[in-house]
C-alpha cells in the first residue's frame, strides 16, 4: 500500500462525521491519514475527541479576524501547509468558503451535505424536504467549488421520508447514512486514481 495522503478535517461542532472518517482511517487500506482537525470555533466539541485519538486539533476562530473571511482562511491555509496537508474533508464545517481558499484547494477538498444535491443547498434541508412532500431525502458528498453546495456529486445515500416524519427524526436517519457514506466516498475518489 502506498503512503497514506496527509489530510485535514474541518469541523464546527461535535464532529460525528469526523469521528466516522477517523475510525475508517484506522484500516490499513484507507487512503487518507488525518494529521489535523481544524475548527473555526474553539468550543467545537469534536476538538477534544480528536485530541483523545492522538490527532492534532486546532481552533482558528473566525471571530478573531473582524469579518475578514479571506484573512481567516489564509491563517488556516498556512497551518495546513506547515503540516504537509494534501487533502481536506469538510465535515460539518459551517462556514461559506471564499473563492481564494476554494482556488487553493481545487480538486483537493470535499464536503458532506445533508440532502440529495442539487436539491436543498444551504441550511434546513430536512425541513425543506418534508415541507416539499418529497418521498426520499439523503446526503451527498461533493467536490467543493465556489458555489455553496454546488460542486460535482461524488456519492449519495438515500433515505425514505416516512409518514409523520419530523425534521429531527429524518435528520437522525440521514446522519446514520452519512457516517457510512463519507468513508465510502473517500475510497471511491482514491480508488479511481
Amino acid at each position: 500500500m502506498p503512503d497514506k495522503i496527509k489530510s485535514a478535517i474541518f469541523i464546527s461542532g461535535r464532529g460525528s462525521n469526523m469521528m466516522a472518517l477517523v475510525d475508517a482511517a484506522r484500516a490499513a487500506d484507507f487512503p487518507l491519514e488525518y494529521v489535523v482537525v481544524v475548527a473555526n470555533d474553539p468550543e467545537a466539541g469534536g476538538l477534544e475527541w480528536a485530541r483523545q485519538q492522538g490527532i492534532e486539533a486546532i481552533a482558528i476562530s473566525h471571530r478573531d479576524f473582524n469579518k475578514d473571511r479571506e484573512a481567516h482562511e489564509k491563517a488556516i491555509d498556512s497551518e495546513l501547509r506547515k503540516r504537509g496537508v494534501e487533502f481536506i474533508c469538510l465535515a460539518g464545517y459551517m462556514r461559506i468558503l471564499t473563492p481564494w481558499l476554494v482556488g487553493q484547494w481545487s480538486g483537493k477538498m470535499i464536503n458532506i451535505h445533508p440532502s440529495l444535491l442539487p436539491k436543498y443547498k444551504g441550511l434546513h434541508t430536512h425541513e425543506r424536504a418534508i415541507e416539499a412532500g418529497d418521498t426520499e431525502h439523503g446526503a451527498s458528498i461533493h467536490w467543493v467549488n465556489a458555489g455553496v453546495d454546488d460542486g460535482e456529486v461524488i456519492l449519495q445515500a438515500r433515505v425514505p421520508i416516512l409518514d409523520g416524519d419530523t425534521p429531527d427524526a429524518l435528520a437522525a436517519r440521514v446522519l446514520a447514512q452519512e457516517h457510512q457514506l463519507y468513508p465510502a466516498a473517500v475510497r471511491k475518489i482514491f480508488s479511481a486514481l
